[in-house]
């Protein structure tokens, strides 16, 4: 059945001539109708759109809504739709939730996540040298914003980096709205028969790793040797194609507003004020967050009935200009930032965003001081942007910079010469 007007077509396309907005349709639907049905999978299901910040606070918030794809009435945007294992737990509802989070949420916290730091630094430090010693025109995805967040995840949990590149195909996979179920479930699969055999090897030899300390909770029987792997499989999945996609706005959001790029450069407060603002403004969770309501709930003027399905759009909500001023204008010494969205919010809300922040705050600076002159070395329109994907990004971003000053470390480096224009 054909969508109807009262029920528009939900896309996910961002306008190509403004790529990093929201489409201009839900923009709309936000200040006229902020919780709409909208129309998916060609008429199968229409569910509501939230668009709003405070009414998407409102839904993540409450436990009236569950965030199991198999309910009936779900918004999947194909049919058939499973859970997965119980160790990828954002697809569960409590109490199977909240026991596999807890397993994790000591790992995440925040003085466990600044040792990691210098960890992440050296990373940087690494991957920008290497892409110094590049000629021409460099893919910042390929050799920067992908395996910097790899290796951070694979050294997290104790997995070699020499099969970064198997992890980064599988979850390519999980992130690809186009992919079957049956190749979703594959995917899954394959990491976690990998992640599995690895469980084993920690209890013999253990090491200062995720993987080691699942391992010593499955001894305990809090979860068992299948959920340490696949615990495992969501990290590595979670933790590298977000952060790596955001590293890539980022760059473009900030080459295209380079009266920003200061704010990058000042302290730690400065500098963690900015990475919130970038996270606000991008919100590169692509397709929304899908709940489906357990019982009546009224959300604004609207009542949303049980076995309704609602897709949360946090990309327009954290452009509601009822809660941030300007919202569609970049200020990274934006006072209210930090309440976006990005993250989700509520009980389901991303356990890694501290290790996400981190990164950022390390990197995006980094990358600026170490490559002056940064540019994008392609027109934006030869820029393919990742429609189609659960996380919003690029699939590559060719740069270059100016050649001086030279990387640390080399031995042409000196302090009397100027640094040159470069245009």
């Amino acid at each position: 059945m054909p969508p109807t007007p009262s029920a528009p077509a939900f896309v996910l396309a961002r306008p190509k001539d403004a790529p990093l907005d929201p489409p201009p349709l839900y923009a709309q639907l936000r200040e006229e109708q902020p919780i709409a049905r909208v129309s998916l999978g060609g008429g199968r299901l229409t569910p509501w759109l939230v668009t709003r910040w405070e009414d998407a606070r409102t839904v993540l918030g409450s436990p009236a809504f569950s965030t199991d794809p198999t309910h009936p009435g779900a918004p999947n945007d194909r049919e058939g739709q499973r859970q997965g294992p119980r160790g990828f737990f954002q697809n569960f509802d409590d109490p199977i939730h909240a026991t596999m989070r807890r397993t994790l949420t000591r790992e995440f916290m925040v003085k466990r996540i600044d040792a990691l730091r210098p960890g992440i630094a050296r990373l940087t430090d690494e991957l920008l040298t290497g892409m110094t010693e590049l000629n021409g025109p460099v893919d910042l995805v390929k050799h920067f914003s992908l395996p910097l967040p790899s290796l951070v995840i694979c050294e997290l949990l104790g997995v070699p980096y020499e099969e970064h590149a198997f992890f980064q195909e599988q979850s390519k996979t999980l992130v690809d709205r186009t992919a079957t179920a049956q190749e979703s479930a594959q995917a899954i699969a394959n990491l976690g028969e990998y992640l599995l055999s690895l469980v084993p090897i920690k209890r013999k030899s253990p090491g200062d790793d995720v993987i080691t300390r699942l391992a010593a909770q499955a001894d305990e029987g809090v979860i068992t040797d299948q959920d340490a792997a696949d615990l495992s499989a969501f990290l590595l999945f979670a933790g590298h194609e977000t952060t790596a996609n955001m590293i890539a706005l980022c760059t473009i959001t900030l080459l295209q507003n380079p009266s920003q790029i200061p704010h990058l450069l000042g302290g730690p407060a400065q500098v963690a004020g900015a990475v919130e603002e970038l996270l606000r403004y991008l919100s590169i969770v692509h397709f929304g967050l899908r709940r489906t309501a357990l019982e009546d709930v009224t959300v604004g003027d609207v009542t949303i009935r049980a076995g309704e399905g609602v897709i949360i759009s946090l990309n327009v909500a954290n452009r509601d200009p009822e809660f941030f001023t300007t919202p569609d204008d970049l200020d990274l010494a934006r006072a209210n930032a930090r309440q976006h969205l990005a993250f989700g919010y509520g009980i389901h809300q991303c356990l890694g965003q501290p290790l996400a922040r981190a990164e950022l705050q390390i990197v995006l600076p980094e990358l600026f001081r170490r490559l002056p002159g940064l540019k994008i070395a392609v027109p934006m329109e030869e820029i393919a942007f990742k429609q189609d994907t659960a996380v919003y990004g690029v699939h590559e971003l060719p740069v270059t910079w100016c050649p001086w000053p030279p990387a640390p470390h080399s031995p042409t480096q000196s302090k009397k010469r100027e640094q040159p224009s470069c245009m």
